[in-house]
């Protein structure tokens, strides 16, 4: 069996000493680092460039882009889930966490355990949301056809005819021979060809017996 794919993950933090701690940790736990940065407009570039299958992402960032903006941005445009990595955990950073809709949130320092455990829920939750979406979006453009189909060709739930394009009923036969493209099946060609070949080489009982 083909040995899965390790998850590529990129690693927001501006300590540069934690940083370096969390890519140690996530190699052990077999995962690769996509890279590093201690930016969050960076970061937005780097998801777009190296294309993580998650981010790990610190709150509290150097610069004009925190940690919860630069989140909300990947979601967004990059389409990557992302598990905040916070030792602040007062009201107001966690109420402003919530609302970029993380996949996850742990508190340093953390066990190993508890990093792993939030990546592989987190990947988990994404897959099924965008299996979901790809769901809604098959029955939104199955139900635009059904929509199209209805508004081609009105049919009378009684009496079976269809309403035209002046609007007015007529039989479903009459309605065809005006419409449809004439052809012949497979099946219907075949036979077709057999008869015209009979009509101009009717059978030859001499013939037929080599005579």
């Amino acid at each position: 069996m083909k040995k899965p794919t390790p998850l590529k993950i990129l690693i927001v933090e501006d300590e540069a000493v934690v940083a370096a701690d969390i890519k140690d940790r996530l190699i052990k736990l077999g995962y690769q680092v996509a890279g590093t940065t201690d930016s969050g407009q960076q970061a937005t570039d780097m998801a777009v460039e190296l294309k993580p299958d998650l981010v790990l992402m610190d709150i509290m960032l150097r610069g004009a882009m925190g940690g919860t903006q630069a989140a909300s941005r990947i979601a967004g445009e990059s389409k990557i889930p992302v598990v905040y990595l916070t030792a602040n955990a007062d009201d107001e950073n966690f109420l402003a966490a919530l609302e970029s809709a993380p996949f996850g949130y742990v508190l340093k320092p953390f066990e190993d355990r508890e990093l792993q455990i939030a990546i592989e829920i987190a990947f988990y939750k994404h897959g099924v949301e965008r299996e979901r979406e790809s769901l809604i979006a098959q029955l939104q453009s199955a139900l635009a056809e059904v929509k199209i189909l209805a508004g081609l060709l009105p049919i009378c739930a009684w009496c079976n005819r269809i309403r035209d394009d002046r609007g007015y009923w007529r039989e479903v036969q009459a309605y065809l021979t005006e419409h449809a493209t004439h052809s012949a099946c497979p099946e219907c060609a075949a036979k077709l060809m057999k008869q015209a070949d009979d009509l101009v080489n009717p059978s030859d009982p001499d013939r037929a017996a080599g005579t």
